[in-house]
């Protein structure tokens, strides 16, 4: 039978990338990000990520109608192949690079399902790629989609099109296990009745992009698997000419409101988070940075002091997840599921009736 590993901590990086302008070639893109894990490992990182839509720029502030263009920034994968942009000449150094240095990576990117039929979906994406399994271990496609299907009719405004490009994602929120990173982990076959397994395990991870953070309901389904550790990598506009207020009230508004729903996240759910930015001024459009890593108490242990490319490092124990789950997150204890139907069974919001005139 295995012990109790010695030690729950691991050490993780958020890669924050500067802009990725639209005329930046992907191999320049890939070169700055490959320089990013030569730092993490120079610094004893064992899991680095990576933000949303990394290989390419963010795309979606862009209204296009040529076919050909649009899936240039796709990347194809398939039921026979779901991985395949680890194969991709856009990723393949990547992995490369993981594999000898031993780091694991998240990295976003924008994917084109082929399904059994032959029809084509595209999603915005990521995946978790372990170095022990010489795979992924996980992928999530973004549920809640911002934006619209058609551009703002006035020429000045910044754009956000993802719903014109991406379907809301199908995978639901799904928690799983990245071998490799504590030693002497719990492993199934070590478990014998009466021998408590929580917390004992390989780390439990879940996954999340950008506007996902903001929806309490994206990181409850990750608290009630154990996850341990979100990783959400985004692209968050700091402030648009449409938008009420100066450029830098918005930006400090957009900042705020960043940082509060990846604190929140992690505190409610007594979870670790790596929060990664793509930021700066890309294709003229300003995007926020303060990539953070939180702790399971909601506390900032790491932020991001620049607007470019940077590493932010923090030595993480998941030991913490449990102590705040045996304190007042402890959901067996206190939740009340059967108060919350409202949350599944309504989707707009719905004023209740007006009171009497005789009231």
């Amino acid at each position: 039978m295995a012990n109790k590993p010695a030690s729950r901590t691991i050490t993780v990086a958020a890669a924050q990338l500067g802009p990725n302008q639209k005329s930046a070639s992907r191999e320049s893109i890939l070169e700055r990000m490959l320089k990013l894990m030569d730092e993490a490992a120079s610094k004893r990182v064992q899991l680095i990520a990576y933000p949303e839509l990394a290989l390419t720029t963010f795309f979606p502030i862009h209204y296009m109608t040529d076919e050909d263009e649009i899936a240039g920034y796709f990347e194809p994968a398939s039921a026979k192949d779901p991985y395949a942009v680890l194969s991709s000449p856009h990723a393949k150094t990547l992995v490369d690079k993981a594999n000898h240095l031993g780091i694991d990576f998240y990295v976003g990117f924008a994917e084109r399902w082929t399904g059994d039929d032959g029809s084509m979906t595209d999603f915005n994406t990521c995946i978790y790629y372990s170095v022990a399994a010489r795979n992924g271990v996980g992928k999530y496609r973004k549920v809640h989609l911002p934006g619209r299907t058609e551009p703002l009719p006035d020429p000045k405004a910044f754009q956000q099109l993802e719903k014109k490009y991406f379907t809301p994602g199908d995978l639901g929120f799904q928690a799983f296990r990245a071998p490799g990173l504590i030693q002497g982990a719990l492993k199934a076959e070590d478990v014998e009745p009466g021998i408590e397994s929580q917390g004992k395990g390989d780390p439990i991870l879940g996954m999340l992009i950008c506007n996902d953070r903001r929806w309490p309901e994206a990181w409850r389904p990750y608290g009630l698997q154990g996850v341990e550790l979100v990783i959400e990598g985004y692209n968050t506009t700091a402030w648009a000419p449409q938008h009420d207020g100066t450029p830098e009230e918005q930006q400090d508004l957009a900042e705020f409101h960043h940082r509060l729903s990846c604190q929140a996240g992690s505190y409610q759910n007594a979870l670790w988070s790596i929060n990664v930015a793509k930021c700066g001024v890309e294709n003229d459009q300003g995007l926020i940075g303060c990539s953070l890593i939180i702790d399971p108490f909601g506390r900032i242990v790491a932020e991001s002091t620049t607007m470019g490319d940077e590493l932010i490092v923090a030595t993480i124990d998941l030991q913490m997840c449990q102590a705040q789950r045996n304190r007042v997150f402890n959901f067996e204890k206190h939740r009340r599921p059967e108060h919350y139907d409202i949350i599944l069974n309504q989707v707009g919001l719905r004023e209740i009736p007006l009171l009497s005139s005789s009231l």
